[in-house]
């Protein structure tokens, strides 16, 4: 875990406020309390994904939680899928694991 002023280093020398108003906008949910931020790994590399979106490819202070809600929920079905894809490899289940992947055959066209 690391302080908000250890995160604004790392990800550039951005300024505090910034990245205070990232947590106000709810693109960043650090653990604590304001003033007692701290911040794990993803949050950083969530806080290096809010920069580049920003800055590389022009997503405004009006689009972004657009596209970080879009970006939360095609990671979440990508978890999801790598959850089913586990389930469905056990051996033991070969009639679930069957019916699963005909279903998701059915489901690709």
């Amino acid at each position: 875990m690391i302080t908000l002023e250890t995160l604004c280093m790392r990800i550039g020398n951005v300024p505090q406020d910034e990245v205070l108003g990232w947590i106000d906008s709810d693109w960043l949910r650090p653990e604590g309390g304001r003033g007692h931020y701290l911040f794990r790994e993803i949050d950083e590399a969530r806080a290096r994904l809010i920069l580049e979106l920003r800055d590389d490819m022009g997503i405004n202070t009006e689009g972004m939680p657009v596209v970080l809600s879009l970006l939360d929920q095609l990671y979440a079905a990508r978890r999801q899928m790598l959850r089913l894809r586990e389930a469905i490899s056990v051996p033991r289940e070969n009639e679930l694991r069957s019916r699963l992947r005909a279903l998701l055959a059915s489901t690709q066209d």
